[in-house]
């Protein structure tokens, strides 16, 4: 009918899987450290690491790696008991991921710390910040965490942030070309959260809009965030 307006297409947060594996993993300077020491192991300096990075920057897909490779267990760090500790360590390593300030058991990390040195595992921690900016009230704790290595994952250069921007389309089977990347690349904050960001609102306006993925929408798009 004429003049009617046409029904709206709502576009749903369905989930997308990410592959993890090593082949699906992009090098670039900034995580070159981060990876020599997963493809270093079992050669470690000490039996505890911990990879440090802003959101997104691949900790968890280089701690997956690992974990793969060490046939390691995996557990985030805010639900971390010291009850669970013995059981978290019957393969003789571990992932502890995401350690966030006062978002954990402090007794339960000191207890995972001395089990772990005891029985000989490795264990490998990710955080967003470095230990000495966490507020830690167990002196005990705070001595042995500040005192394992950390390997710090830097922000991504023009390379690798332009190949992630590849990637996370692909992880949504999106057609992504070299103008899109261009675009995305030159006109969103250089990290990997915002160019992640930037990529599932691109998707999620093409859904919503039932347009294809092109330079012009992604133009509407950060025109409008801005």
């Amino acid at each position: 009918m004429a003049g009617r307006p046409q029904p709206r297409q709502l576009a749903f947060a369905l989930p997308h899987a990410e592959s993890l594996s090593r082949d699906d993993f992009l090098e670039g300077p900034a995580n070159a450290a981060a990876l020599s020491l997963i493809e270093s192991w079992p050669e470690w300096p000490n039996r505890i690491m911990l990879l440090v990075g802003p959101e997104g920057c691949g900790k968890s897909h280089l701690a997956t790696i690992w974990a793969e490779q060490a046939g390691a267990r995996s557990m985030s760090a805010h639900s971390l008991a010291a009850a669970a500790v013995p059981g978290a360590l019957a393969t003789g390593a571990l992932v502890v991921e995401d350690l966030n300030p006062q978002a954990f058991d402090e007794l339960a990390l000191f207890h995972l710390m001395n089990l772990a040195r005891e029985d000989g595992a490795f264990v490998l921690i990710t955080a967003r910040v470095p230990p000495a900016a966490i507020e830690i009230g167990l002196r005990d704790l705070r001595s042995r965490l500040r005192a394992v290595p950390v390997v710090t994952l830097m922000p991504p250069d023009d390379h690798l942030l332009r190949a992630l921007i590849v990637k996370f389309g692909a992880d949504r089977q999106m057609n992504i070309d070299e103008t899109i990347v261009n675009f995305i690349a030159t006109r969103t904050e250089r990290s990997f959260a915002a160019v992640r960001h930037a990529v599932e609102q691109l998707d999620a306006e093409s859904l919503r809009l039932g347009r294809p993925v092109t330079r012009a929408l992604a133009a509407e798009l950060l025109r409008d965030r801005d």
